[in-house]
């Protein structure tokens, strides 16, 4: 999943792909390198983020999503509003990830009638003050116990659980050995028999790990997916598509006697 961000603030790019210009041709660049989705987001989620109106996010988002509707891979609508969900749809959205994981009224409804993906994932508190002082007393379980409950509900309201996926949600109310304990304990939440997805490209924990700044990631969000995958996240977030996808084809002759280059 190649991640497009058409935001002034986000932690990753710092607003290089702010103009919907910049954002759509390097959308086409990573369907160019090898993803196999894109993934679409108008308000940054980062720790301390300031909240963006439904209204700006869509402006942001939605002039992207129609200059893709020709893409010959899904595209994926990161939001948690409700009625951007609807229309986002309408307008040939494939996916919805939320970070709020389908709880805020109404978004079970602006899905119902669709076919589309969801991507469900945990999150300890807001954006804003995420990282104050996260805690947990066993994060695997709890995250797992989070998104069993999230899966739970959306299948009450009708939507097939074939439609779901699940993301622990790396970095959102995460410490650092709280992220590191989820990247251990994937494999736990992969056996649930829904698709786990890992955002971990760029993020601070590689940072930390590493010493080194956003920009200068690559090595450390490549190995992070290729762990993962490992692990069991059947889709991997990512920044740099084509160094990743290179990696995992070299996982993928390593593991599977079948695969032919």
């Amino acid at each position: 999943m190649g991640v497009v961000n058409v935001t002034p603030d986000s932690f990753s790019d710092g607003g290089r792909f702010f103009n919907p210009t910049r954002a759509i041709a390097h959308a086409r660049q990573l369907i160019e390198e090898g993803a196999d989705i894109l993934d679409i987001g108008g308000e940054s989620t980062r720790p301390g983020a300031a909240l963006v109106s439904e209204a700006e996010e869509a402006d942001r988002v939605l002039p992207v999503l129609d200059a893709l509707a020709d893409a010959p891979v899904p595209v994926s609508i990161d939001t948690r509003h409700p009625e951007l969900m609807r229309v986002a749809l309408e307008r040939g959205a494939s996916m919805i990830n939320d970070i709020e994981a389908m709880a805020r009224p109404g978004a079970l409804d602006a899905v119902g009638n669709s076919d589309c993906a969801i991507c469900l994932m945990h999150m300890q508190g807001d954006p804003r003050t995420m990282q104050a002082a996260p805690a947990y007393t066993d994060v695997v379980a709890q995250v797992e116990a989070f998104l069993r409950a999230r899966v739970a509900a959306c299948e009450a309201a009708g939507v097939g659980r074939e439609r779901l996926v699940i993301d622990p949600g790396f970095g959102f109310g995460k410490s650092y050995r709280h992220n590191l304990e989820l990247l251990r304990g994937l494999t736990r939440l992969s056996r649930h028999g829904i698709p786990v997805l890992a955002g971990l490209s760029r993020k601070s924990l590689l940072g930390r790990i590493t010493g080194r700044d956003v920009d200068n990631r690559l090595a450390a969000s490549v190995a992070s997916a290729m762990l993962a995958v490992e692990r069991g996240a059947a889709i991997v977030r990512v920044h740099e598509v084509a160094a990743t996808r290179d990696a995992l084809l070299v996982l993928r002759a390593v593991t599977d006697e079948n695969f032919q280059p």
